[in-house]
């Protein structure tokens, strides 16, 4: 029922929204269903509801985390619609780069797409077939892009034909991987082909590999594509600019993060098949790509938006990277994974203030942010260590992970070219992000609007998130990606193999399994080793 419900909700409130007359009306129901919907969320991480065996849609833990960061920061996105939403309901608009008129798509249609967006990441999460996966990704599709042609001029109409066109290219491909999936799973299942995972998992030994090797390529290109792995990411620069702040930061934390899961779940099988070795390559080989790509044109970087945008493209290679590196650095990705979203979309919301305020997106027009906006603007210096990686933040502990993983594998050329690139946009961040931040502000600017709790509130409660998660993990969170980890193990790797990521406060078993080596080594020189507490105490 709980099932049924995360998915019926959203899709009915969306259909509803086109319809409702009243505008206030709408946004209530916005605000209404996404209440609903992150409270089903959390309720699962409490009660489970038993699998029905065959069942296409449950709930598993790669899932249920990754619907856990939609619902999240859907809950943000439309809290922050209500005050934007406020100032976009005006006829029209004059372009803020050519001047010329233009008006929003309506009111009824925003709301009613965004709600069925919701409906859509919530299928992709919950879907246990690699069928009604791929029908889950491709309604993402077309439920998004009516969102980035929300400001109907030629850049936003330019940005949305490049997503459907790019995008409809990669969900081809990837519905040839579930072709060439199951040409695999015929050898094992000679009468009756079931692309379900937990079936195919478990029959994952009979799988033919050449075809299964096939198929996660078809995958990896075409969900990559959708994930904005380059070379595949060219329409996400100019959907996640020209799209309201609100959707961008839903497109960045949370669709991408549904293609991810779809290459996961296949990087899973290849794992359960004894062909990890395979996916792993060719994912790192993507990951350290996309950093690369990444890298060159945030150095270039002239709108803040796009910035952000190519910022994205880094954070999947990390995810990339992470899930290729094995062990550790699954670990590492998955909780990367969090991180990113939240603070990629209270970037994206912040960005949507600055941009109010000052009417453009160019870097270099953008001047004391911290005096204008004072709130927002330290929203941003925050959001610039987060999303960089600087400690006591959660992505510091997440990429010092995926590092880790890359040492610990003597993969020595990953983890220097990692290290180089994450460098470099530290380097071309810093020079926009924080040039914008500081500096003289304008003695007027084209809007006179100040922070308010609806536009900075959301923004604050998902910075807060990240920066606890540099201190502190809840238990179940940490046993979920622990469990996530384990399930792409190869069988040949002991258990030692598995890591656990160390916050800043951390419980007494992880920093006893830690302080091995030191207390054996203090022990044969005659020192007593100091306990647990003793330590935590220093």
């Amino acid at each position: 029922m709980t099932i049924a419900a995360l998915i019926l909700i959203p899709a009915a409130s969306g259909l509803l929204s086109f319809w409702l007359p009243s505008q206030l009306g709408r946004r209530a129901l916005l605000v209404a269903a996404a209440v609903m919907h992150l409270g089903l969320t959390l309720s699962l991480w409490s009660a489970r509801p038993e699998p029905t065996p065959g069942s296409w849609l449950a709930v598993d833990t790669p899932g249920l985390l990754f619907l856990t960061i939609a619902s999240t920061l859907f809950m943000a996105s439309a809290i922050y619609c209500t005050g934007y939403l406020s100032h976009e309901d005006v006829a029209t608009h004059i372009d803020r780069e050519e001047r010329f008129l233009f008006s929003n798509e309506p009111e009824s249609v925003f709301i009613g797409c965004l709600l069925l967006f919701l409906a859509s990441m919530t299928l992709v999460t919950l879907s246990q077939h690699f069928g009604l996966l791929w029908v889950g990704v491709e309604a993402t599709t077309l439920a998004s892009a009516p969102l980035i042609y929300f400001h109907r001029n030629h850049r936003s109409l330019e940005a949305t034909w490049k997503y459907l066109l790019i995008c409809s290219v990669g969900i081809a491909l990837a519905l040839m991987g579930n072709f060439v999936l199951a040409v695999s799973a015929s050898a094992a299942q000679a009468h009756d082909v079931n692309l379900h995972v937990t079936n195919l998992l478990a029959n994952a030994s009979k799988l033919d590999g050449v075809w299964l090797k096939a198929a996660f390529l078809f995958f990896l290109v075409g969900y990559g594509t959708k994930m904005g792995l380059a070379p595949m990411h060219t329409w996400l620069p100019d959907a996640h600019s020209e799209a309201p702040s609100p959707v961008s930061a839903l497109l960045s934390g949370a669709l991408l993060n549904c293609a991810f899961l779809g290459i996961f779940r296949v990087h899973q099988l290849c794992t359960a098949a004894g062909e990890g070795e395979f996916s792993r390559s060719l994912l790192v080989v993507f990951g350290l790509m996309s950093m690369s790509v990444a890298a060159v044109f945030i150095l270039r970087a002239r709108d803040f938006k796009r910035m952000l945008a190519y910022s994205s493209v880094e954070h999947m290679g990390i995810l990339a990277i992470g899930v290729g590196l094995g062990g550790a650095g699954v670990l590492g990705a998955i909780f990367h994974a969090f991180n990113h979203s939240f603070t990629k979309a209270a970037l994206f919301l912040a960005a949507g203030n600055i941009l109010l305020v000052y009417d453009t997106k160019s870097i270099n027009d953008v001047r004391g942010v911290q005096r204008r906006l004072p709130i927002t603007g330290a929203l941003w210096l925050a959001g610039f260590l987060a999303i960089t990686g600087t400690p006591p933040f959660g992505t510091f502990l997440s990429e010092f992970t995926v590092l880790r993983a890359a040492l610990d594998a003597d993969r020595a050329v990953v983890a220097t070219l990692y290290l180089v690139l994450l460098a470099i946009i530290f380097i071309g961040m810093a020079n926009v992000m924080l040039k914008m931040s500081q500096g003289t502000a304008p003695e007027s600017t084209p809007n006179s609007s100040k922070d308010k709790l609806v536009s900075v509130g959301p923004s604050l409660v998902l910075a807060s998130l990240v920066f606890m998660f540099g201190f502190y993990i809840p238990k179940p969170l940490r046993n979920a990606f622990d469990e996530v980890t384990l399930s792409v193990r190869e069988k040949k790797d002991s258990l030692e193999e598995s890591a656990t990521i160390v916050p800043l406060r951390v419980e007494n078993e992880t920093l006893t399994a830690i302080s091995t080596e030191v207390q054996s080594a203090l022990h044969e020189h005659g020192t007593e080793p100091k306990t647990d507490a003793e330590e935590i105490r220093e």
